[in-house]
Parts: structure tokens; sequence; C-alpha cells
């Protein structure tokens, strides 16, 4: 088995691939992360999924692959001209809502249900915001977040924030979580009560 061969990317990743070339976009979701995320997905059928960080689409794409047809997903990003982009691609997709505000506020201010899956790949629900982040979890929900080893684009000292993360996940008793030296370093983590 070699985990590099990963054949059912969605149809639109090359697209979008080309478009974060054109546009200097340097913060790309790998594509392992993507494929473990639509898998997760495919977990929950008629689910209720959030991404914080919609960035140019990769994992977006994965994620709405993964989707069930009656399955919502809300994906939130601060950077207009990503939102744009991304709504040239997904933005007929009746499932999906994309919010261009800030995640911290967003957090903040999100009062509807609970989500089945929480893919946090911003600074808002993964280093700061994190237990109104978690409190959106549905029990049985995923976690996930990537980038837990060390990145080139990391500013110097992150190092710090993702030990901080990672102890804190360990620490609470209401949460079951597998650490995955895979990919960008990842953490799957299960709410439970």
């Amino acid at each position: 088995m070699l985990d590099s061969q990963i054949s059912d990317q969605p149809k639109i990743y090359q697209e979008i691939q080309r478009k974060s070339k054109e546009v200097g976009f340097t913060m790309p979701s790998d594509l392992y992360v993507g494929s473990l995320l639509k898998t997760l997905m495919l977990s929950k059928p008629n689910g209720r999924f959030l991404e914080m960080g919609t960035g140019i689409g990769l994992s977006l794409s994965w994620m709405i692959d993964g989707m069930g047809p009656d399955s919502s997903l809300v994906s939130v990003d601060n950077d207009s001209d990503l939102i744009e982009i991304v709504s040239e691609y997904f933005g007929a997709d009746e499932r999906v809502e994309l919010i261009c505000q800030d995640g911290s506020d967003w957090i903040r201010s999100y009062e509807g249900g609970h989500f089945d899956l929480i893919f946090a790949d911003a600074w808002p629900g993964k280093y700061s915001e994190i237990d109104e982040t978690l409190r959106l979890l549905a029990i049985g929900g995923f976690y996930v977040v990537d980038d837990m080893a060390v990145q080139p684009n990391w500013p110097e000292g992150h190092e710090d924030n993702v030990g901080r993360l990672i102890g804190y996940l360990e620490g609470r008793d209401d949460f079951v979580l597998t650490k995955l030296d895979w990919s960008t370093g990842l953490i799957v983590a299960v709410k439970t009560k």
C-alpha cells in the first residue's frame, strides 16, 4: 500500500491548485489532509460541517466531495479576495455557505446548531476561541487540526502555540484524540460527552 496513491481527487482540485499558483496563495492544504477529511465526512451522512479558514478552497473541495445530498457546510475566512475566488467554484452549491468575516468574531457570535465535524485550519478555532469552538461540536463529532508538525512557513516561536494546543486537548476529559505523525501532522479528536 502506498498512501501517496490518492486516486479519488475532487474533479475541481487540479483547477484550484492552478488558481492557487496563479494568485500566489502560499498556504495550500495538503492532499492527504483532504483525503482524510473526505473520509471522515462520509461517516456523517446528513452531517453539519464547519471549516475555519477557507483559504483558496483546496480542503473545501475534498469536504464537499464527502458531503451527502442533505449535508451542509459553513466555511469562514476573513480574506474577501479568497472568498470571491472560492465562490466562483462552490457558490452555486446550496449545501455550502461561504462567510467572509473575522473567524474570532464569527465563532463568538454563532448561535446555530452543533457541527458533526470541525476542520480548524485558521488561528481562530485552533489557537484562539478554542473553548467556544469545541462547544460547537456535537457529541461524536470530529475536531480536526493540521500543521502540527514543523512547517517552513511557521513564524519564530510558533511551536509553543502547537505545544499548548496539544497539551490543552490532551487534558480535556470530554475528548479522545489521536495524534498522527503523517501529512503535516494531524490531530483527530472525537467529542465524547
